[in-house]
């Protein structure tokens, strides 16, 4: 199938083909079509499928069926994105497939100044793009009204749980309009994520494009057991003697992801961390100079790392294991996109041993292990297992209240 059968406007379709695409991926084949029906949706689909024109392309040609050059602009759209990344990659696809409509769009987010967010929202806005702490920041100043919006977007609403917006995201529904559409992308269907979708969704139509917490066929796994004070030494090693050119490497921690590029750089390896509590400027540039080749390595904690992305990123690392078994799942994730092939690497020490149990009995298999000659784990070293488990991961990611993204 091609794009030209799902019914897109001409502007769109031109858009899409100067962009370099020509067939719409599984997601976009299967969403298209039910949105551009006005139905709601329930979607559960992983990082690197094509979701988000999945959702931006119909999104643009809705809005465009009741457009009228001249009059007064209301938001009539509103995405919302657990993290600035994803936020700034929603709406560069916006910009990119809209190219040639008259639609223009606001993308709101904390840590960087809010005057110019005001002054784009009051010059008239079709569509937002917003994480929720800074929406509502905008709504309590009453420099957005989101009283006429007509599609509501709700990406990586897992995420979102996860890292405790669930209060602010039912603050902002209760300002919605009650009719409307609503498209709700998840990666996983937890048990909460079911319970908001009851309370959000009206005889929603549910899409599942890749079975439930699986991992794409072209990645490849590894285990490459390592005592934790080696872990460093070990990943310059592979990355330098494999002569691995980008490399996106994950930490349990912020500051784990500093010292760990810092080491990098020691070694001759140009390497930058990206996480919170770097500025939005800084997490820019970071992976502005991954895209093009001046830094070979990014480290970044899962939350930073969420939304990136990044065409044919060849090498994925977990320097240290995910707490939560389905971040696995979203870490390798950034590698082997849309057909593309990936090698995905895990560094695990004695103490992560658990991690590791809970992360193959969610993948229902045993992952390979490798063991680099050189750094066979010290068998006398006993361990000390790290504290695991959804809840208390979640209850360490929720934000202050006076924390806004």
């Amino acid at each position: 199938m091609s794009f030209d059968n799902l019914g897109l406007l001409n502007e769109l379709i031109r858009a899409i083909t100067e962009h370099g695409y020509t067939n719409p991926t599984p997601v976009q084949t299967q969403v298209i079509p039910p949105i551009l029906e006005g139905s709601d949706l329930m979607v559960g689909s992983q990082t690197g499928t094509g979701k988000t024109a999945g959702f931006t392309l119909p999104l643009l040609q809705r809005l465009m069926a009741r457009f009228k050059a001249g009059e007064r602009r209301f938001v009539r759209a509103l995405i919302l994105t657990p993290t600035r990344e994803l936020a700034a990659q929603v709406g560069e696809s916006v910009a990119t497939y809209g190219k040639y409509l008259p639609l223009k769009k606001a993308i709101v987010f904390g840590g960087v100044n809010i005057n110019p967010q005001i002054s784009a929202l009051r010059s008239g806005v079709d569509i937002v793009i917003a994480t929720p702490g800074r929406l509502l920041d905008h709504m309590s100043q009453g420099t957005l009204d989101i009283s006429k919006v007509e599609i509501l977007v709700l990406d990586e609403a897992d995420r979102m749980l996860d890292m405790g917006f669930i209060h602010d995201i039912r603050k902002v529904l209760n300002r919605l309009p009650k009719k409307r559409q609503n498209l709700l992308f998840s990666a996983t269907f937890s048990d909460e994520i079911k319970r908001l979708a009851d309370g959000l969704l009206n005889a929603p139509k549910m899409i599942q494009v890749t079975r439930h917490n699986t991992t794409a066929e072209g990645i490849s796994q590894v285990i490459h057991p390592v005592d934790s004070r080696r872990k460093k030494e070990l990943l310059s090693f592979l990355i330098s003697s494999q002569n691995w050119k980008q490399v996106l490497v994950f930490t349990r921690t912020k500051h784990g992801a500093n010292r760990l590029a810092e080491a990098l750089k020691k070694d001759g390896i140009q390497a930058a961390a990206i996480h919170g509590n770097k500025s939005q400027a800084a997490r820019t540039k970071a992976l502005l100079d991954f895209k093009n080749g001046t830094v070979r390595v990014l480290v970044a904690t899962d939350i930073a790392a969420r939304g990136l992305d990044i065409d044919q990123l060849p090498h994925v690392v977990n320097f240290d294991l995910p707490n939560v078994p389905e971040d696995y799942v979203h870490r390798i994730g950034r590698t082997g996109r849309a057909g593309n092939v990936g090698q995905a690497a895990s560094l695990v020490c004695i103490d992560e041993h658990q991690l590791l149990k809970d992360i193959e009995r969610l993948l229902k298999r045993t992952l390979p292990q490798v063991i680099i000659e050189g750094f066979k784990p010290d068998p006398s070293i006993a361990a000390q297992p790290i504290p695991h488990g959804r809840m208390q991961q979640r209850s360490q990611r929720r934000p202050h209240k006076q924390f806004r993204r």
